[in-house]
């Protein structure tokens, strides 16, 4: 069995809900990562926030990224994964809910995320398949 903590990349790292989005997106350059979860003051996941929130969800509506909070910027119930979950229990939870990125948590903490990337690094072909088909496919017809 293989299981979330052994495809996922390790050293993710939380931006704190109080954060501005300018500070998120000066961490993603400095991890190379696209994605951040967003952590309340007891480090509890409360979303996840992306590049691409930050650009259209923040500057293409003309807002300052200076003065918006990540924690502004979480929306619905973020979706997570536990380490010793097994992988297809992974790739149930992305294609359910049509998720591109994954925090992976042990014992309430965050220890890795799983992208797309880790997925294709790990999965053998047939699986990344269905995975993409089911989370693009969908995305494309909203």
């Amino acid at each position: 069995m293989t299981t979330a903590g052994e495809i996922m990349h390790r050293g993710a790292q939380w931006i704190p809900a109080h954060e501005t989005l300018d500070r998120a997106a000066q961490l993603m350059r400095e991890l190379g990562v696209g994605a951040l979860p967003i952590s309340d003051e007891n480090e509890r996941l409360c979303g996840i926030l992306t590049d691409r929130d930050i650009v259209v969800g923040c500057v293409a509506l003309g807002h300052d990224p200076a003065r918006v909070t990540a924690g502004q910027m979480a929306k619905g119930t973020p979706r997570w994964i536990d380490a010793d979950a097994d992988v297809s229990e992974v790739l149930e939870e992305m294609t359910g809910h049509q998720i591109r990125r994954l925090p992976v948590i042990r014992d309430k903490r965050l220890v890795g995320m799983i992208s797309e990337a880790d997925l294709a690094r790990h999965l053998p072909d047939d699986q990344i398949a269905h995975w993409a088909e089911s989370v693009y496919a969908e995305s494309a017809t909203r």
